[in-house]
């Protein structure tokens, strides 16, 4: 299990993405959040309000999570990264598991 962390310009993209990685369970239970990011960007460096998800995955997942991504994201390098579940309780992991259960 993975959480791929992935920023947007506004709420809207940030939830019709996580829909559609959800749709096809790519994803269990995305949160999307506002935050504040610093960075540079052609030179300039950019102080900007955005919205971060962290989307529940399946390792294995990510490559077509980023894809999903990638082709409805507003920006030219989204911020598209996986973290590593180490550990997490039973239950939810089992839940988790059942929620990306793909139909074969």
């Amino acid at each position: 299990m993975s959480v791929a962390f992935v920023t947007y310009f506004d709420e809207g993209t940030a939830h019709t993405i996580y829909r559609s990685t959800m749709e096809r369970r790519l994803a269990a239970c995305p949160n999307i959040f506002a935050i504040g990011s610093i960075y540079r960007w052609e030179g300039d460096v950019v102080n900007n309000s955005e919205f971060v998800s962290l989307l529940k995955i399946l390792s294995k997942d990510f490559q077509a999570v980023a894809e999903v991504v990638k082709q409805q994201h507003q920006y030219d390098v989204p911020c598209i990264v996986r973290y590593d579940v180490a550990e997490g309780s039973e239950d939810y992991l089992s839940w988790f598991i059942a929620s990306t259960v793909r139909p074969p």
